[in-house]
């Protein structure tokens, strides 16, 4: 029998091209099908490993699960940008490699997130999701959060309803 250890931790910028795989296979998995493709491919080929790395050396907060030693998904968290909104904390993404969705994963890494949003002072969280985006919006209802507003992101034209998710 085989151990295999999760491990939930700040990111380094040694993980940055375990990330861009992780939110090129998250994204594709996720948005193929909602966001037109051409955006969807323009969005996930800007990121690659140098723009993680970056992001990652620029204090942004990213948090990754690793499972045996693989990164299998990521969380990037700080300060809610939805001024209209009271809650102080935001998660804006919360990925998982397609492989590693249904396992429990993703709601170990919302609780981190969580969790490292309080100790820094930041009450309250906000999630935005795609309403299309069936997985994410059940994840969220399952995990407690309120539907407490909408609003819209356009992707070459096409306009997609978004959703806010709220934990006091």
């Amino acid at each position: 029998m085989t151990t295999l250890t999760i491990d939930i931790r700040k990111a380094e910028p040694r993980d940055a091209d375990a990330i861009a795989e992780v939110h090129h296979a998250a994204w594709m998995g996720a948005y193929a099908g909602i966001i037109p493709h051409k955006a969807l491919t323009k969005m996930v080929n800007r990121r690659g490993g140098e723009w993680w790395a970056n992001a990652i050396r620029r204090a942004a907060t990213v948090i990754v699960v690793e499972i045996g030693g693989e990164v299998a998904g990521y969380t990037t968290i700080g300060r809610n940008r939805a001024r209209e909104l009271p809650q102080q904390g935001e998660i804006y993404e919360l990925y998982l490699k397609p492989e590693y969705q249904g396992v429990g994963l993703g709601s170990r890494l919302f609780a981190v997130a969580r969790k490292r949003l309080a100790d820094h002072g930041l009450k309250g969280l906000v999630v935005w999701a795609l309403e299309e985006n069936q997985n994410a919006v059940t994840f969220y209802q399952g995990a407690g959060g309120r539907d407490i507003a909408e609003g819209v992101e356009v992707f070459d034209q096409k306009a997609l309803k978004k959703i806010a998710f709220v934990w006091e």
